[in-house]
């Protein structure tokens, strides 16, 4: 650690984000090592070390001979002023070292909202912010996550794109550097080379160019591109990676807790869910390697929670089994188990009364919206019965607590649809007052509304989003009609849901727009302290780019979108029908019901679908 860093340490919050030396962090010697990888999270040490996917790759990498990953994340507010007034680059928590020392700057995008902190993280460490100013293989910089399926809003700042899931990807792309590295390529031929790897995109060999009202007229590949690139997966996922060695943080993180994936993608078919579509095929882990590896994360880390975590956890078809063998490990060992992600048209009572046992907290469901017209257009595939029932099971079962999240602004949607929120829960609270078996502690009902943001490859990426006032005016008027003192409202603000929904549709020109906006200050903004929107309207103005041309004009289907590069898996042909089929007011059912032909299942090439 520098005198420097020491002195300013104990003048910032949190001290412990910034020195490393946690239990099970990962050190090399120098000298056993080829290639450097700074692991970039473009957000703070709290959110970064309970994110799954960075400790997953994290262990790949350093799993690798040679090779040492080394973990940085973003400075809260205090540390970065006290960095640059002491001119102290941004550095990698393992070795204190620079960021720019190390050969290969790897980027995990999960959020839209933190591409300026992507741009900020390379200005504090002191590296060019343009890929075409990188010059040589140091400081390549790659990126993978679920942002990367539309990567042309970075396409100017990342020298490459790793699409999908990245435990066999990254080994391939590392090694390729390694050979690089050691045979002393240019930077044009280990992009050439790299780009041969499947799931790896090259922004800088595809042309972009526009008609006059702005629409994407051509995307041309150059210098023998493919047309498009496909994302990996993993096939099977009992032999994939896990690390079950896991760093135990030094402070508290916002998942202080053991974390399982139970499987992959989703059977449901929601068309607002950009996860949903883009993470088929559905795959899982076998219960027996799940309880292995929940009881090893355990023993080696010491935390006295554990959570089964997916996109939708209770259509695991090993649940039952799998939670039989792990309460009662939990029960004596003082473990709570965290069952998230269930369904309201699925709920078992029974799992819910063995889990009580450990820790009874509040229920969360999303039905999304208030009337069943609603959701049939989103292909939610949930019945107001099966709602009423599975809160009337909760609340005979002592529950006193539950959450329910919804959104305004869906295709569709009307006030009708938005009154219907109100009528849901009103009913919600009538099945309390039928069924509870403890009502001394009385209801709390949470109600949640969000933004609907139209993401890439999801039936509703073509949708317009209904713009900030006309989201506002919807809210007041739900809000109005929340008359029991059992309900609390809360609703999002609709200024990041509108910075969303241009980031995530977003094209090239784009570019400016986040180097200006980073410039006025615009960092940390999924952070309501540092959020602010007028340095990114500045930034539109400057720039002389309208966010309406991304969010309320609405894509046309026969015009070229920034990301149909991108190939997810599942075909747009597929998204078209099940537009048509939203408009329709006709549900699909989900993919145990029968193939819908998605597309997805063309991905597996030995095991089939799971789903």
């Amino acid at each position: 650690m520098t005198e420097k860093l020491q002195r300013i340490l104990p003048t910032v919050q949190k001290p412990a984000r910034y020195t490393g030396g946690e239990y099970n962090e990962i050190k090399k010697d120098l000298e056993d090592v080829r290639v450097r990888v700074a692991f970039c999270f473009p957000d703070t040490y709290e959110i970064g070390m309970s994110n799954v996917g960075m400790r997953i790759l994290y262990g790949v990498m350093n799993e690798m001979d040679g090779v040492w990953c080394e973990r940085v994340f973003a400075p809260w507010g205090d540390m970065e002023e006290a960095m640059r007034a002491n001119k102290l680059p941004l550095w990698a928590l393992e070795s204190q070292d620079s960021v720019k020392d190390f050969d290969m700057i790897a980027i995990t995008i999960g959020y839209e909202m933190c591409y300026t902190n992507i741009l900020n993280m390379l200005d504090l460490a002191g590296v060019p912010l343009y890929a075409k100013e990188r010059q040589g293989l140091k400081n390549i910089v790659f990126a993978g996550g679920v942002c990367t399926f539309n990567p042309e809003p970075l396409a100017d700042f990342v020298d490459f794109f790793s699409l999908g899931e990245g435990e066999e990807s990254t080994v391939e792309i590392v090694t390729l550097y390694d050979r690089a590295k050691a045979e002393n390529w240019s930077k044009k031929q280990f992009l050439a080379e790299v780009a041969k790897i499947p799931g790896v995109y090259v922004p800088s060999f595809y042309e972009h160019s526009y008609n006059a009202d702005g629409t994407l007229k051509a995307i041309t590949p150059v210098a023998g591109a493919p047309k498009t690139v496909t994302k990996r997966i993993v096939e099977n996922l009992d032999d994939a990676y896990f690390p079950t060695k896991m760093i135990v943080p030094s402070t508290e993180i916002v998942h202080d807790r053991a974390n399982l994936e139970v499987f992959r993608g989703c059977i449901r078919g929601c068309r607002f869910c950009q996860a949903g579509f883009s993470c088929r095929p559905v795959r899982k882990k076998s219960s027996e390697v799940l309880y292995r590896q929940a009881v090893e994360t355990l023993v080696d880390s010491g935390h006295n929670e554990i959570t089964l975590s997916s996109l939708s956890t209770s259509d695991y078809r090993e649940l039952k089994q799998l939670t039989d063998e792990m309460i009662p490990y939990c029960e004596s060992h003082r473990i709570n188990l965290s069952v998230p992600s269930l369904r309201a048209d699925n709920f078992s009572r029974e799992l819910m009364q063995k889990l009580q046992t450990l820790r009874k907290s509040g229920l969360t469901f999303a039905p999304e919206a208030g009337t069943q017209r609603l959701r049939d257009v989103i292909n939610k595939n949930l019945t107001e019965e099966e709602i009423l029932t599975t809160c009337a099971n909760a609340f005979s079962g002592g529950w006193n607590n539950v959450k329910l999240y919804f959104m305004l602004g869906l295709p569709t949607e009307t006030d009708e649809d938005v009154l219907g929120i109100a009528d849901l829960v009103y009913k919600v609270i009538q099945t309390w007052k039928e069924h509870a078996s403890n009502k001394k502690r009385g209801l709390r009902v949470h109600v949640a509304t969000a933004y609907f943001v139209p993401k890439p490859h999801t039936p509703f990426q073509w949708e317009k989003q209904i713009d900030p006032q006309e989201y506002l005016r919807r809210c007041r008027l739900l809000k109005d009609h929340f008359y029991s003192k059992s309900i609390e409202y809360n609703y999002h603000t609709p200024d990041i849901s509108r910075l969303e929904a241009v980031t995530a549709r977003g094209d090239r020109r784009l570019a400016p727009v986040l180097v200006e906006a980073m410039k006025n200050g615009a960092k940390l903004d999924g952070w309501d302290e540092y959020f602010n929107y007028q340095a990114w309207l500045d930034a539109f103005e400057v720039c002389g780019v309208d966010p309406d041309y991304y969010t309320v004009r609405g894509f046309g289907e026969d015009e070229i979108l920034p990301w149909d590069t991108i190939d997810v898996g599942v075909t747009k042909k597929f998204l078209i029908k099940e537009r048509k089929q939203a408009y329709a007011e006709t549900v699909t059912p989900d993919c145990r019901h029968g193939c819908a032909g998605c597309g997805a299942a063309a991905l597996l090439q030995e095991v089939k679908c799971d789903a």
